[in-house]
């Protein structure tokens, strides 16, 4: 990893996983393997962001932690990179260990809970379908009925305008958004092991 760190992958350490690592390497991650419009992919580290908005939306009241946990919900991509959910499936139970033990590692580093309780988890999962909705929309050539069918709608009255951001925008937008909720959480300040400008 750029902040020196070594993420043993098959055992990974809380004590491995930095923030800006995250963040730097989501935003080099493209959604819908890049097939979008625009001049830069839509990237793992602004879809994070929005989820975390349609989660907030969705659930008025949400606190501050889980809002962190939808920010982090795709957090194992940094790493592991972006895979459509039939994929994952195919390539069966390991997989899903693997990436699991990440997630799990990222939780405990941030201060969350290793398991996200099964309620907030379905309010993630429909942000994160809501967000599928709008970038298939906006971004990667759906017909709105085609999506629908698909991801389901978004929130009432929630019809951001998405553009993709450069990927240095998009990883400065994220590591932004995680201190605000780190900070709003309670949690301790977790401190940059790097500069990424």
């Amino acid at each position: 990893m750029l902040s020196g760190r070594r993420l043993d992958l098959l055992d990974p350490s809380p004590m491995d996983i930095e923030i800006e690592d995250i963040a730097h390497g989501l935003a080099r991650v493209a959604r819908w393997n890049g097939q979008t419009i625009g001049d830069h992919p839509f990237s793992v580290a602004q879809h994070s962001t929005v989820v975390e908005e349609i989660a907030a939306r969705l659930q008025p009241g949400l606190s501050p932690a889980w809002r962190l946990a939808a920010l982090l919900h795709d957090a194992a991509e940094y790493v592991i990179g972006d895979m459509i959910s039939p994929f994952k499936a195919a390539l069966g139970l390991d997989y899903q260990t693997f990436e699991d033990r990440l997630a799990s590692a990222i939780h405990i580093r941030f201060g969350l809970p290793v398991r996200t309780p099964a309620p907030i988890k379905a309010v993630i999962k429909a942000a994160d379908r809501a967000c599928a909705f709008l970038e298939a929309t906006q971004l990667a050539g759906f017909t709105p009925s085609e999506a629908l069918g698909l991801f389901g709608a978004p929130p009432r009255g929630y019809a951001p305008i998405l553009e993709p951001l450069a990927p240095r925008e998009a990883e400065a937008r994220y590591v932004q958004r995680f201190h605000v909720l780190s900070e709003a959480a309670g949690y301790a300040s977790v401190p940059a092991a790097f500069d990424t400008e």
